[in-house]
């Protein structure tokens, strides 16, 4: 019951927020909308059609601004943005923490940036530019550089005194506190479950930790989500290449990079992005999906040119163009199963040069043993469909060769489009259907035409 619940909220406040902006009631669609968590405001607008989703826009308090620009999709962020003032822009950047603030304003215009950052104190400023220095899908760009330090030397007596005075400025999620030297150098860190548990008298250098290691600011963002999932980490380190101590990345940051990982994968395989707005405009929608279906489109001409080139053999035994789809279909679906298998791999970091060859030849096994079975039962039934066992024989050593190709191109395929720079997940699917396509009819029909006719 409970499993269900989030959803159901999520559709009826969804309903009566759309109730509310309809019969034009809009204070109480203000008090409504403002008395949600930003997430929820952001969900909120990405869920309304582009008329409501403006109006409900203007009725967001200007303190919680900031956070749903932060938390709403790109697409819907660039849509806002674009519809905002400077003097609201300014004011939606007022309160938030570095990391997010260095989100944001990576979307505005460079004449707002400058503003901003005319707008910040010296220490802010320079935090602030250094999160912009690096890439926004590595540690560095995730990365908070609003983080505690100690040093080894110093008493826990001194530590919960120096947190005290902190009061409310302690960052959220902080449930370690980074040891360094009087470089700056990253050290280890102190758990807040030992600094309260241990004797006062003792030193930080006496009872930190050494096992979690600093992430280096160049790690790409899915290297650090799989460090924190492994070291099961609520916060870590970000260290810079002489291991100078940069920032702190959280577990919140890492589930979005989690989501959008996931989001990107699941559009990816219909060639769409994990930004794409539900209620875009048309015309926008159009534009970039046409891309997609003018690519289809060449390869679905590609394997109608192969059917063409045995036209007379189809004219003669029409059974072919009854079976013709089964080769064809088999073969992608398989394709696609070793497909995602492999892509999940690259993703997780999980394929090197020296597993890659078992993978392949772990993959052609199941692929062989598939094609056996389903090519024998497949061949009785065409034998009795048709009542030709040539038939039967003929689509069974056609799914063979489609589903053995189809493992291979699925596994190979993706870690060489991932070498030349290329997402497997965006071109994969596309690229393995047009040859699973191609070498299914050119193997069925070449060989009836070999043997049939």
């Amino acid at each position: 019951m409970s499993d269900q619940a989030p959803e159901h909220n999520d559709s009826t406040r969804l309903d009566r927020m759309q109730r509310a902006l309809e019969s034009g009631t809009l204070q109480q669609s203000r008090r409504m909308l403002n008395a949600l968590h930003p997430g929820e405001i952001a969900h909120l607008l990405e869920s309304l059609p582009l008329a409501q989703r403006d109006i409900a826009w203007r009725l967001v308090n200007e303190e919680n601004g900031g956070e749903v620009l932060i938390l709403v999709a790109d697409e819907v962020r660039a849509d806002l943005i674009s519809k905002m003032d400077t003097e609201e822009l300014l004011a939606a950047t007022e309160g938030l923490d570095t990391d997010d603030l260095a989100d944001l304003v990576q979307d505005l215009p460079r004449a707002i940036t400058d503003e901003i950052l005319d707008s910040l104190d010296h220490q802010r400023r320079e935090r602030l530019e250094a999160v912009l220095s690096y890439p926004e899908d590595t540690a560095g760009g995730l990365m908070n550089p609003d983080a505690i330090t100690v040093r080894p030397e110093v008493t826990l007596d001194v530590v919960m005194r120096y947190l005290r005075h902190l009061k409310d400025k302690i960052p959220p999620q902080t449930d370690i506190l980074m040891v360094v030297n009087r470089d700056g150098k990253y050290l280890g860190v102190l758990p807040l479950t030992v600094l309260v548990t241990h004797g006062l008298d003792e030193t930080v250098a006496e009872v930190m930790s050494l096992d979690v290691r600093g992430i280096p600011a160049t790690w790409d963002d899915g290297k650090v989500a799989n460090r924190f999932e492994q070291h099961d980490l609520i916060s870590a380190p970000v260290v810079d290449e002489a291991g100078k101590l940069v920032g702190r990345i959280t577990i919140d940051d890492v589930v979005d990079v989690i989501r959008e990982e996931g989001e990107h994968q699941f559009m990816g395989q219909a060639g769409l992005s994990e930004d794409e707005d539900m209620f875009a405009p048309v015309m926008i929608s159009t534009r970039r999906r046409a891309l997609w279906l003018g690519i289809n489109l060449i390869t679905a001409l590609l394997a109608s040119w192969v059917i063409g080139q045995f036209e007379a053999t189809i004219e003669k035994v029409v059974a072919l163009a009854v079976l013709m789809p089964i080769v064809a279909s088999m073969g992608g679906i398989a394709g696609s199963q070793t497909l995602t298998l492999t892509i999940r791999g690259i993703a997780l970091g999980q394929l090197s040069a020296k597993n890659t060859r078992w993978l392949i030849l772990k993959e052609m096994a199941v692929g062989g043993l598939n094609s056996l079975i389903w090519a024998g039962v497949m061949a009785v039934i065409a034998g009795f469909w048709f009542h030709d066992a040539n038939i039967g024989l003929l689509i069974a050593t056609a799914m063979c060769i489609n589903l053995l190709l189809a493992a291979l191109v699925g596994t190979v395929l993706p870690m060489a489009l991932a070498k030349l720079g290329i997402d497997p997940a965006l071109a994969g699917s596309v690229l393995l259907t047009t040859v699973t396509d191609i070498v299914g009819f050119f193997a069925f029909l070449g060989l009836a035409t070999l043997f049939l006719i």
